[in-house]
């Protein structure tokens, strides 16, 4: 990708053009990151409001992860057409009216509206995520466009920490001091009203705004197209995708839950959503801290060492009790922290003028956060909450399959690169 403007790309004027751009951006990685983990706060009101059992109530993410498989070929093809700061304001617009669905939804007292009302959101944050990405890594040069990338992960990592502590007091707080079924419906109004005004005034700004605009350069389209399965590393690469997301999603999902176990720590909703975000918060720090480590260690081997250490944790979650428990189960977030930007990395590593399709097929597997939690719903309802987070061990287990013999795969793909 490339920047297209007037001037040269080293001059003083670029470079302001630049960093005012991706200080726009940066906004946007931290609005989606901040409604993505308000789910985990949605899932225990919701359940209680609607009397789910844990199955029906992980469709809450099953619709919304749903949403990045369905719509993101379509949302690519928009952002081809109209350009990516159109597909910027549109991905907003769509994820505004999404949040606005909440109103008449908790009005209706209706759990299909609810999940209706997370797609379209999901379906918002995927045009703004296909738009974004390829943004950050435009502004600049590509030596220091991961720099770019680390800078706006860690800013959506904050909005990921900071989700839990608003969302609980504004949503599970407001409903345990609620009398009426009218106050309770409003504890969840309210904030996402607050979500869609912000996400259409910010649809306004960046309609208004003059950002530089991006075009390809050197893709030009061959007659003849390796396939994806020539590149083992890709495709058990995007098994990793689907995994982490998948682990990751429903660790979070069922945090306030877990915690709420009376053989774990027994808290009340309200005070267990502020501990998510020591979740979340773990793998903000970790992001930084393990691109720094990266830089003087194999990424595969960080990887796979990351995901031993999640076995490890989710292991005595699972098996121990009180406040040990929960503080294994929440450190987990520290070795998630380099997993998915490191999966995507090294899949697409060697590929190429073919690693926009590998990119694509990454993207699609990031259903895996609508599948997994689900399975663990499944088995929470048949076996308990805490025995039910085998599902992520599981998937943690895979990633470090992958870090481990990754040399061997990427071999296999016929790359002469060093791993």
């Amino acid at each position: 990708m490339a920047v297209s403007m007037p001037g040269t790309p080293q001059s003083s004027s670029s470079q302001g053009n630049y960093r005012f751009a991706l200080g726009a951006l940066t906004s946007l990685f931290f609005m989606w990151g901040f409604i993505t983990c308000l789910n985990d706060i949605l899932i225990p009101y919701l359940k209680a409001q609607f009397d789910l059992n844990y199955t029906e109530a992980m469709l809450i993410q099953f619709c919304f992860f749903a949403a990045y498989f369905v719509m993101s070929v379509p949302a690519g093809v928009i952002v081809h057409r109209i350009g990516h700061q159109k597909g910027l304001v549109g991905g907003l617009t769509v994820a505004g009216i999404g949040c606005a669905l909440f109103y008449p939804a908790a009005a209706l007292h209706w759990y299909p509206f609810f999940l209706l009302a997370l797609f379209v959101l999901a379906s918002g944050i995927t045009l703004l995520q296909v738009a974004a990405n390829p943004y950050v890594a435009a502004l600049g040069t590509a030596k220091t466009a991961p720099a770019r990338l680390t800078l706006t992960q860690g800013f959506n990592a904050l909005g990921t920490t900071v989700a839990p502590l608003i969302g609980g007091a504004l949503i599970l707080a407001a409903v345990s001091q609620a009398t009426t079924e009218a106050e309770k419906t409003a504890s969840v109004q309210m904030p996402y009203l607050i979500l869609a005004a912000t996400l259409f005034a910010l649809a306004l700004v960046f309609a208004w705004l003059k950002l530089p605009a991006i075009h390809e350069q050197g893709t030009r389209q061959t007659a003849v197209k390796t396939p994806l399965t020539a590149y083992p590393h890709l495709l058990l690469g995007a098994v990793g995708i689907f995994v982490y997301v998948g682990g990751e999603v429903a660790i979070g999902s069922f945090l306030v839950n877990f915690i709420g176990e009376p053989t774990v720590m027994g808290l009340p909703e309200h005070e267990a959503a502020n501990y998510v975000a020591y979740y979340w918060g773990g793998a903000m720090v970790g992001r930084f801290i393990g691109a720094a480590v990266m830089t003087r260690f194999s990424p595969a081997k960080v990887l796979g060492v990351h995901a031993i250490g999640a076995v490890v944790l989710v292991s005595l979650a699972m098996l121990s009790s009180g406040k040990f428990a929960m503080l294994a189960i929440l450190a987990v977030g520290l070795c998630n922290s380099i997993m998915f930007p490191t999966i995507f990395s090294l899949a697409i590593q060697g590929m190429g003028n073919d690693a926009s399709r590998g990119s694509g097929l990454l993207c699609l597997a990031i259903v895996g956060g609508a599948i997994v939690p689900l399975l663990q719903g499944v088995l929470a309802d048949t076996i308990g909450v805490q025995l039910a987070f085998i599902v992520p061990l599981v998937c943690y287990l895979y990633i470090a399959f992958y870090g481990f013999s990754y040399r061997k795969w990427y071999t296999a793909s016929n790359s002469g690169l060093r791993v």
